[in-house]
């Protein structure tokens, strides 16, 4: 008995030991900035030469940098600097085979193929019209497998209620539509357009609520959770494609042979939320955004030629940046001028306290990046114990945590490059600005 008791306790000693977080450290120096500035930097895609494209949809721009990213050539934009105009939705930026890259136009339904100095080869179509916006990398990044095929998520499949008589939005009878709080994970071969299910992520469930005022207009209302429970995904260079559990932090594996395997919880500093946390939380969300809007007019648009929105028309003061205005077609009986029909406005509102997690998940959506060498980056939610930057969990191929990095504050990690280069996005006020440090 005295054995099995020693016995015991040294299993549970090493079972303890293995369960421990390795400690955080800081990531390697800094070893190139690029001059240019940026608004916005979804995706890089680093070659084998050290040379970078850079997607920067708020510019509307991608471009292809050097290995010291101090000059670049314009490989797409919105002006006639190139042939090749980039559209007024988000692109996305993919690696395709060997050095070459797709550039995803939802706007056009394209793919274009940049081959590795930045010329455009040759120009395919979108595999599904309804899924290129999904294809922007903005919740999680489209990737090719070794054999070719194209993994990306899709957009949520809404379910449409029946709606009495034919009701608009805010008319007496009308439903909002079921949002699900799931997605699937696609894999489609390009030359077939063959389409299977790898698997499915967990989403914010997003709730709305939609009225008619006196005068006709429409305003609706989305209750959003600014800390929700989610699942998130990457491929690896082999092909694997891992989902990440938000629920209890652990990784799902879909191997390249089809194989599945499930593995065990990662360590985590599970914090929970009293009531009183939760309301403070609610609370400093909702400060940041008072902050923000402070500055922000309300937002007004108009229909233009056509029926293409206009610039936005923004009234003088102070508003909220969740509050979108749209005015209906202009109509007749205005001295002096059109007047314009009722208006749908669309706000942004936070649900009540009381509904938040018990537990502060360990990431949000969008969090998590494989390196080359296939590992899992995993951008983990700030706790106030520490001080500092962003950390990331590192995560093996075997769904052990090997490592816990943190990069430089305002930072975030936009891709991997070959050498164990590490590619950052600075912000800074409205303009971003790209670095690239090593990962020791």
């Amino acid at each position: 008995m005295r054995y099995l008791t020693m016995a015991l306790l040294v299993m549970t000693a090493a079972n303890a030991w293995a369960q421990q977080r390795p400690p955080i450290r800081q990531l390697g120096a800094t070893v190139g900035k690029a001059t240019e500035t940026f608004v916005n930097v979804t995706a890089v895609r680093p070659l084998s030469n050290g040379n970078v494209l850079v997607n920067d949809p708020g510019g509307r721009r991608v471009l292809l940098f050097n290995s010291q990213l101090n000059s670049f050539t314009l490989v797409a934009d919105s002006t006639s600097a190139t042939a090749n105009a980039y559209g007024g939705r988000t692109g996305g930026l993919a690696p395709f085979k060997g050095d070459s890259s797709l550039f995803i136009d939802p706007s056009s339904l394209s793919m274009l193929v940049i081959d590795p100095t930045g010329k455009v080869g040759r120009v395919m179509s979108v595999p599904r019209a309804q899924d290129a916006g999904m294809l922007s990398g903005q919740l999680g990044n489209p990737a090719f497998t070794p054999d070719g095929k194209l993994v990306y998520r899709t957009p949520p499949q809404i379910q449409m209620r029946g709606l009495a008589g034919g009701a608009l939005p805010g008319q007496p009878g009308f439903q909002m539509p079921d949002i699900p709080d799931s997605a699937a994970v696609v894999r489609i071969n390009l030359a077939t357009r063959a389409t299977d299910t790898i698997g499915y992520i967990k989403t914010p469930k997003l709730k709305m609520d939609v009225s008619r005022d006196d005068n006709g207009g429409t305003r609706m209302t989305s209750l959003l959770n600014p800390l929700p429970v989610v699942d998130d995904w990457a491929m690896t260079p082999d092909g694997a494609i891992a989902f990440v559990r938000g629920k209890d932090y652990h990784v799902d594996w879909v191997n390249p042979d089809g194989s599945k395997v499930s593995s065990p919880k990662i360590p985590f500093d599970w914090q929970r939320m009293t009531d009183e946390d939760k309301v403070a939380f609610i609370d400093s969300v909702k400060a940041a955004r008072a902050r923000q809007g402070a500055a922000a007019p309300t937002a007004v648009v108009t229909p233009g030629v056509g029926g293409a929105p206009a610039p936005a028309q923004a009234p003088t003061g102070g508003g909220n940046p969740q509050v979108f205005v749209f005015s209906g077609p202009a109509g007749s009986g205005a001295p002096g001028g059109a007047q314009r029909g009722p208006t749908t406005t669309i706000q942004q509102n936070f649900i009540p306290a009381s509904e938040l997690p018990d537990y502060k998940p360990p990431f949000f959506a969008g969090s998590t990046r494989a390196d080359t060498e296939g590992n899992l980056w995993i951008r983990t939610i700030p706790t106030s114990a520490i001080a500092g930057g962003p950390v990331y969990d590192v995560i093996n191929r075997k769904g052990e945590i090997v490592d816990r990095v943190q990069i430089p504050t305002g930072r975030t990690i936009v891709g991997f490059g070959p050498g164990g280069a590490v590619y950052l996005v600075n912000r800074d006020g409205a303009t971003m600005t790209l670095e690239r440090a090593s990962v020791k």
